[in-house]
């Protein structure tokens, strides 16, 4: 999809969407990436992965399938105005969609405080990674650093809306993308070299426990025959 830039129908879906999410987790994934590998120790890459990648995104296709469904069937057959609120605030759609179900101030509740749990854990992660990142890797960085951290980037994302909204926060975020993209080249590039080189040290070490035992074997082979 990195080529389907819609030249004929001007369509602004693939940047606007598809390409800004894309620059967004790459800007993210020094502290994503980092956070993960923090509390993954001990994991093998396969458990990492599962764990990082297929879970989440079988639960977001889950959650998509789910409420856009319901989007979808309440907007056409039970007439709800959820697309006009996608028109005027698409920040709104989730609590409109919301509206139509039983219990539904139960379910905004839980929904305000899923969101409330998103960012906070999000900024939390974040101040953790950056402490460490600031005080040369220290695995377990004082509260002071982290909540500096954490009022600079508060202040950052204040200054950001305040200058040009939530498109100013994303111009921001592709920008500080493109140059981390060239860096992940990289880094999958060391990974790939680094795995390699594991590989080499474990067939070594096979090589030297294989020639071990033979060398004990012979050795008990002759003081057997030595005995007799």
């Amino acid at each position: 999809m990195s080529f389907r830039l819609t030249p004929f129908t001007g369509s602004e879906w693939v940047g606007s969407w598809t390409l800004f999410y894309w620059a967004w987790w790459i800007a993210w994934a020094p502290f994503v990436g980092t956070f993960i590998a923090r509390i993954s120790k001990g994991r093998t890459i396969r458990e990492s992965v599962i764990g990082v990648l297929f879970v989440p995104s079988t639960l977001a296709a889950l959650w998509f399938a789910t409420f856009g469904g319901a989007a979808l069937y309440l907007e056409m057959f039970q007439g709800a105005p959820i697309a006009q609120a996608v028109k005027n605030d698409i920040t709104s759609a989730l609590f409109v969609t919301l509206e139509q179900f039983p219990l539904a101030s139960l379910l905004i509740i839980v929904a305000i405080l899923l969101i409330v749990t998103f960012f906070i854990t999000s900024a939390d992660s974040t101040t953790f990674v950056l402490g460490m990142f600031s005080t040369q890797g220290v695995l377990n960085p004082n509260n002071s650093i982290k909540i500096i951290w954490g009022i600079l980037q508060s202040s950052i994302a204040i200054v950001l809306l305040l200058s040009g909204g939530l498109n100013g926060l994303q111009t921001a975020s592709i920008v500080s993308a493109l140059p981390f993209a060239v860096i992940m080249l990289g880094i999958c590039i060391s990974i790939n070299r680094a795995l390699k080189q594991e590989i080499h040290r474990e067939k070594q070490l096979e090589r030297l426990k294989l020639k071990r035992i033979e060398k004990l074997i012979e050795e008990y082979l002759k003081n057997t025959d030595d005995g007799k």
